[in-house]
């Protein structure tokens, strides 16, 4: 996947950097694709982060997961890239992404990656 997928992502600078507070993101609609078999997955990701000088802005990261929907991704794949975009634009102090997929064949996988600044 390419830079320009990052390059998407905007933010805007935090009011409160000296608070430690939460901010849950939903977005109930996310689209890929299957690699193996060409078929649209459709999952559910959640993002629970603590801000540091900067707060993702919410439009760029609707336009971000949208580039997806087209992608072939494995669902370990496209949640690890996401979150690892995130962490590269927002610089947060912690991340925890949790992607839930829909169930296919009978089987759901839900995903969870975190990042904890050191």
């Amino acid at each position: 996947m390419a830079e320009p997928f990052r390059d998407m992502l905007e933010t805007f600078d935090n009011q409160f950097p000296d608070r430690d507070y939460t901010i849950e993101i939903r977005c109930p609609e996310f689209t890929s694709v299957c690699p193996k078999t060409g078929q649209p997955d459709f999952g559910v990701l959640t993002f629970t982060y603590t801000p540091d000088v900067k707060c993702v802005e919410l439009k760029s990261l609707k336009l971000y997961l949208q580039q997806f929907r087209n992608e072939g991704i494995f669902y370990e794949n496209v949640t690890n890239r996401i979150l690892d975009d995130f962490v590269a634009v927002a610089q947060p102090r912690r991340l925890q992404l949790v992607a839930e997929f829909s169930a296919r064949g009978g089987i759901t996988t839900n995903v969870t990656v975190r990042y904890e600044r050191s």
